[in-house]
């Protein structure tokens, strides 16, 4: 189905002697899912009326998800149906909701209102990726909309760290790399290009330029429409709403654009002057002295101040090490067999009370590996800490859910030393197969096998079951009735049979969900 959107009319500017000013700008929907687009202009120059304007024409055709992070699109359910979205939440409740809208079809509005800076950032990469990591049956187009992109994918390093700015640039490569081939339509406001990562902008192939005042913006902004350095000077006259247009969904020849009006509003706006009222200054100062009767009636309470943004890793761990009493040098202290007992047993203590949480199978082993390091200090567990290799070992057996007497025993340390030779990303893997075909127990179905390797996806844990298998280390079987068996040539060992189908993801509290089954 050809669908042309309306953006408003083309308006005289010279650019492009093709174009016929007052007529419509039309917006080619069907390409633009497949072209990506991308929006640039300073602040007032109309990019969110841009937006607003593409949103409601096309809402009647394509489902659309909106990233907020000024909740000026929220406006949109009341006329539009746009479920909203708070962002007040975990980052698996995230995941989990951006799986049920693609499920269901909804337009959403993701509300990042009230949060800082990298709590935005994790939130928007977590719903991206549940948006993006759907099942392969689910891959509906979608209009992905994302207002200030250059806060959720920078050039540059900034204030926020640097494992949330790589969460948050990954989605956003994701999105506009590698998002067309699963329905996702990636369009990305933004106020500078130079502060937009470049592998970012270059997928897009459609472009609608704004006003701009920086040299290297508007060189960036002429180079990406075919236009001549000494054009570039024509971005710092566009008024507001005023826009330059190319690419295959919008036009083939640069094209000036006036946007049309909208029917909804944001919640922010442009504001007006309004004349001062007339009064005498004993008059004035009595209005600002003198409380009133109500104020008296209902004292304002205390404003508190912002609590002070968290520690970084570093400075707990030097706070926790200038705060610990002075001891004898451990490394003059022979540990005796009892006391390496204790020491492993304190360190498996850690290790399941990390892995209790139900997030934490979805989080990055880098940040697992500081979190258990910070445990440990506070512990006070002696001896030299675990080094990241080791840890992940010590994860990937943990993960594999390998009880003390079965861990202790001979044929688990040939499956621990097969496994130490393997990619770290099939390690956890390979260790849940082996303690499955050890216990002779039912082959682990695809959800907990993605678990395994921490994604939520039993299509990612279909792929590296495939890759293993390519690479001779597991075979795979069928038994009459269906169900899977994965054998391990190397151990001389196989699962029972079990159904890949059959992981329910462990329920959580659902309060306050608004796509919760019920």
């Amino acid at each position: 189905m050809k669908v042309g959107i309306d953006m408003g009319t083309v308006s005289s500017g010279g650019i492009s002697p093709g174009a016929a000013s007052g007529g419509s700008a039309l917006l080619d929907l069907e390409e633009l899912l497949a072209t990506r687009l991308l929006v640039q202009g300073n602040s007032g120059s109309g990019k969110s009326h841009l937006l607003r304007r593409l949103l409601e024409q096309s809402a009647p055709y394509v489902q659309q998800a909106v990233i907020d992070p000024e909740g000026d699109f929220v406006t949109l359910a009341d006329k539009f149906g746009h479920v909203v979205v708070d962002a007040a939440r975990s980052e698996g409740d995230l995941q989990r909701i951006a799986a049920r809208v693609r499920q269901h079809r909804v337009s959403v509005v993701l509300n990042l209102e009230g949060l800082d800076t990298e709590a935005q950032m994790r939130c928007a990469a977590a719903f991206l990726g549940g948006l993006f990591d759907a099942e392969r049956d689910l891959w509906y187009p979608m209009l992905v909309v994302v207002d200030e992109a250059q806060l959720f994918a920078p050039a540059a390093a900034g204030e926020v760290s640097d494992e949330a700015r790589k969460v948050s640039l990954g989605a956003m490569t994701n999105l506009m790399c590698r998002g067309r081939k699963r329905g996702l339509a990636g369009i990305i406001a933004t106020q500078r290009l130079a502060k937009l990562a470049k592998n970012v902008a270059a997928e897009a192939s459609n472009f609608l330029m704004g006003r701009t005042f920086l040299d290297i913006d508007m060189a960036r902004a002429a180079d990406l429409l075919g236009m001549e350095r000494r054009q570039a000077e024509m971005f710092r006259d566009l008024e507001r709403g005023h826009f330059v247009a190319l690419g295959p969904a919008l036009s083939r020849r640069p094209m000036p654009v006036r946007i049309g009006n909208v029917e909804t509003s944001a919640r922010s706006g442009s504001f007006k002057l309004l004349p001062l009222p007339e009064q005498q200054t004993e008059e004035a100062r009595d209005l600002i002295f003198t409380a009133s009767a109500e104020e008296i009636a209902r004292p304002v309470a205390p404003r508190r101040a912002a609590p002070p943004p968290p520690p970084a890793t570093n400075d707990l761990l030097a706070q926790l090490a200038k705060s610990r009493p002075a001891a004898a040098p451990e490394s003059s202290i022979e540990l005796t067999e009892e006391t390496k007992a204790e020491r492993a047993a304190a360190l498996d203590a850690v290790m399941r009370e990390i892995l209790d949480d139900p997030e934490a199978a979805f989080r990055t082993v880098a940040v697992l590996y500081q979190d258990f390091l910070v445990r440990c200090r506070i512990r006070r567990i002696g001896g030299e800490p675990l080094n990241l290799p080791a840890f992940r070992r010590r994860l990937a057996v943990a993960r594999a859910g390998v009880d003390t007497a079965t861990a202790e025993g001979t044929e688990w340390d040939r499956a621990v030393a097969f496994a130490g030779d393997l990619e770290e990303d099939i390690q956890g893997v390979y260790l849940l197969l082996a303690r499955a075909a050890m216990e002779r127990s039912a082959c682990p179905p695809d959800g907990e096998i993605a678990r395994a390797c921490g994604s939520r996806s039993p299509g990612r844990a279909r792929r590296l079951i495939a890759y293993m298998e390519s690479r001779n280390i597991v075979v795979t079987r069928n038994d009459p009735r269906g169900l899977r068996i994965i054998a391990l040539p190397d151990l001389g060992w196989e699962t029972g049979p079990g159904d890949p189908n059959a992981f329910e993801e462990p329920s959580a509290s659902t309060s306050g969900d608004l796509f919760a089954a019920g």
